[in-house]
């Protein structure tokens, strides 16, 4: 599930809430009952995990042989 800021213009509390994206955004500020905004926030990073994927798929070269042609013949 996401997690969305929210902050108060009016008493300047800023919270964050754990949501489906198909709920209502929040639209009372817990703390003094006034309406809030979302706030847009930069998110998180991607952080790719496993053996491998950045150094198979970074297009430094192979360190498999490169293919021959069996069939040439230097004439």
């Amino acid at each position: 599930m996401p997690t969305y800021e929210y902050a108060c213009d009016e008493c300047g509390n800023g919270f964050e809430v754990m949501q489906k994206m198909s709920d209502a955004p929040v639209e009372t500020c817990p703390k003094c009952g006034k309406k809030v905004r979302r706030v847009l926030s930069g998110g998180i990073g991607i952080n790719f995990k496993g053996s491998g994927f950045y150094v198979n798929d970074s297009g430094h070269a192979s360190t498999a042989p490169s293919p021959s042609c069996s069939g040439c013949s230097d004439k």
